[in-house]
């Protein structure tokens, strides 16, 4: 069906994808599903397009992006962008892409993947018919508002890049999605991955009990709340959250410290609980949580974060496993995920490659993505399968 409405109409351009030292692999993925979809349309005579490079072997491509002694940088794309509709993907967070400065190793920090992004731009020249930035953590998104005398990083990221000629910019789960305030007359998408976190869900556990009575799902802070009254209406629970009373008087690695939790909402005792939230930075935060829901006798927790950053490495979420303040950690894998956490027997790999594959193959086509955004009764299917197969 997804496949089928992306043909009603013909595309903005010739689809080029460019995928940035940051997101290769999500890259290389994406392009070979929609690679096989057109592929798939043309042989089945589902679609009226038969324009040269509608149907390619790969729709990225090669750049170099060479870097001089000193660290600097350039970019300069292999072939012609004349005309096409460009999608750049690039993972600002993935610390593992290494270059050299002076001799000495260097890993890219997220100013580096961003001003990456920004050579690309440069490199078109303006031939580009259409360009689209996927950025799968918004740059900077963490810094969205001002309280006192501080820069407005992500507000100031979006403006940057459409005054370069960028004509849409999507992202996943935005820190807080109002930020795109900054740019009213220009196209910005907050992509939430709600049925890729209850489809693999379902997947790896199959003794859930999806009712009011058997499962809750937890905001743990106030700013969550929107992503996790998404989750109990369309799942029919009930919701809890916790409010972060912190001290205001001090400042520790860039935020305030988190005194206690407090908790509102109904008794979670007997319950399995799901913490939704945008990611995982240290994981300190979350872990607090968990400790909180099992003090008040939750039954099992499972938490659901679109990025998993673990900022200070996995020891602290396996000393919460093997403690019991943990059963399963969901995130996805549009930022970098590295081998050790794949390899977690406590860990669930959510892939969005497929439902980035189709936001690309439909924007290409200027088709609607409303379904896409809001899956809804997908949910409601997966649900009822699950039921049908699990609790008879």
């Amino acid at each position: 069906m997804a496949i089928k409405k992306s043909i009603e109409s013909i595309p903005v351009g010739p689809l080029t994808i460019v995928a940035l030292s940051g997101s290769k692999k999500l890259g290389d993925t994406v392009d070979a599903y929609i690679s096989e979809w057109r592929r798939d349309r043309i042989q089945s005579k589902e679609s009226p397009i038969t324009f040269k490079g509608y149907v390619k072997d790969t729709y990225l491509l090669d750049y170099d992006n060479p870097r001089f002694g000193t660290g600097e940088s350039k970019c300069a794309l292999k072939d012609s962008v004349r005309g096409a509709d460009l999608f750049i993907i690039d993972d600002v967070t993935n610390y593992s892409v290494e270059y050299t400065v002076c001799g000495r190793k260097n890993h890219k920090s997220p100013d580096d993947h961003y001003a990456d992004i920004k050579r690309v731009i440069a490199a078109c020249s303006g031939k580009a018919h259409r360009i689209t930035v996927l950025m799968p953590f918004l740059y900077e998104s963490r810094q969205h508002r001002r309280t006192t005398r501080e820069s407005m990083d992500c507000a100031v990221m979006l403006q940057e890049l459409v005054n370069m000629g960028v004509d849409n910019i999507l992202t996943f789960d935005a820190h807080d999605p109002r930020v795109n305030n900054a740019i009213p007359l220009s196209g910005f998408e907050s992509i939430m991955p709600t049925y890729q976190f209850i489809k693999n869900l379902l997947k790896n556990v199959d003794d859930l009990k999806i009712d009011a009575d058997n499962l809750m799902v937890i905001s743990p802070d106030e700013g969550a709340m929107g992503r996790v009254v998404y989750f109990a209406n369309v799942l029919g629970i009930n919701v809890g959250m916790f409010y972060k009373r912190r001290d205001y008087t001090k400042v520790v690695n860039g935020r305030n410290p988190i005194v206690a939790h407090e908790y509102l909402g109904e008794s979670v005792e007997g319950k399995d609980v799901l913490i939704i939230d945008d990611m995982i930075s240290s994981g300190e935060s979350l872990l607090d949580v968990a400790k909180q829901l099992k003090k008040r006798k939750a039954k099992r927790v499972f938490a659901a974060c679109t990025f998993g950053l673990f900022t200070n490495g996995l020891e602290l979420f396996d000393k919460a496993y093997e403690d019991g303040l943990i059963y399963r950690v969901l995130t996805t894998n549009c930022i970098y995920q590295t081998p050790e956490l794949l390899e977690r027997e406590w860990y669930i790999d959510v892939d969005i490659a497929k439902y980035t594959a189709l936001f690309i193959d439909r924007l290409n086509h200027d088709s609607s993505i409303s379904d896409l955004l809001d899956p809804a009764e997908k949910i409601n299917n997966r649900v009822n399968e699950y039921n049908k197969k699990h609790n008879n």
